[in-house]
Order: structure tokens, then sequence, then C-alpha cells
């Protein structure tokens, strides 16, 4: 069986360390922090899906922010030491639901666009690809390690940094109104991100 090879911390994951310590010792737990998440990128895509420019400003400043804090959860349990089955599984699908919010949401902002059709092709691909992505990444996980580690290695990364961080460049792109193609990027590195989750799965075999 191949063994999926240990990354470099990223740098946000660094930083999340550093935020959560303050309110460790608090009532706050790592799910709290999932749910708010996940709550903010399904705010931000209705955001989005507006199709107005002030609106998308806003829905990507709290996307950006959104998937920043996604980092907080697992830094929290760890602080804590409250990893479980069930918040490994809830961050997982609260990552994967906003991903695909937020392809549905500028797809159906972008409809009315000069993208027209390619809009909803796009956001079509792109939140199909979010799925697909999750389930072949909940199976990496699980071929590679144990679930109790709560650690996830369906993200490829150099030098301190994962490709999803490229997320971090929707909320600069939007404000300087270049959305449209980052929306182009980000469907087709959807989609491209998902075969990889694919080829990764069956590269590693039955565990």
């Amino acid at each position: 069986m191949l063994m999926v090879k240990k990354k470099k911390v990223p740098y946000d994951q660094r930083l999340a360390r550093i935020l959560v310590k303050p309110i460790s010792g608090t009532i706050i737990n790592p799910n709290h922090i999932t749910a708010l998440t996940l709550l903010m990128a399904l705010f931000a895509s209705i955001l989005f899906s507006i199709g107005d420019l002030v609106c998308a400003n806003w829905a990507a400043g709290i996307f950006v922010l959104a998937r920043f804090f996604d980092h907080f959860d697992g830094e929290l349990a760890r602080a804590q030491g409250s990893s479980s089955r069930f918040g490994y599984y809830f961050d997982y699908v609260a990552g994967g639901v906003s991903y695909t919010a937020l392809f549905i949401g500028l797809g159906v902002g972008y409809q009315a666009s000069d993208l027209g059709l390619w809009a909803i092709i796009l956001a079509g691909g792109g939140a199909l690809a979010a799925i697909i992505s999750l389930l072949s990444n909940l199976g990496i996980d699980k071929r590679s390690q144990d679930l109790a580690d709560g650690d996830s290695t369906g993200y490829p990364g150099f030098a301190g940094f994962e490709l999803e961080d490229g997320i971090y460049l929707l909320a600069p792109v939007t404000w300087l109104g270049y959305l449209t193609p980052f929306f182009v990027a980000a469907g087709v590195g959807a989609i491209t991100y998902c075969l990889w989750t694919i080829w990764t799965y069956v590269k590693l075999g039955p565990k």
C-alpha cells in the first residue's frame, strides 16, 4: 500500500494555531467554529447569487474569512484534546458544502452576464467537482491514516502553502474587478483538482 507523504504545516494553519490559544479554555468547541464557517460561506454564496457588485465585494471577504477560520476547528480540537470522528466528518462536509454553494452562488449571479450559459456550466462543473473531491479526500484519508488523528492528507502543497490557499485570492481579485476570470479559473481548477483526488485515491489502493 502506498503512503501519503507528510507535508510541511501550511502557514495559515500555523497562524490559526496561535490565534485559537485564547479560546482554548472557553466553552467554545471545534464544532461551533465549523458551524460558523459553514454559515459564513452559505451567506457569502447567497450574496454572490444576487449579482450585485457591492454584494460580491462583501461576499468575497466573508468567504475568504470563512475558509481561513476553517483551520481553527482542527487546531482548537488539538489544543483542547477534543478531537472526534463527528468533528472530523463535520469539518469535511462543511468544507465541501461551502465550495459547492460558492459555485452555485457564482453561477446564479453570473447567468445574466456575458458568460451566459457558460456560467451555469462552470458552476455545475465546479459544484459537482467539489462534492466528488470531498468523497475522494475522505477515501484518501481513510486509506492513508487513522481517522482519529483528525488530520487530512488530500491537499497537495508546496513550501508551506496548499493548493486550497488559492481561495484567498478571491477577495483581492473581486475588489479589483477581476472576479469573472477568477470564476472561470476556479471552475477549471476545481475540476482538475477533482481528477487529482480521484487519481490519488485509486493510486493508494485498498487499505
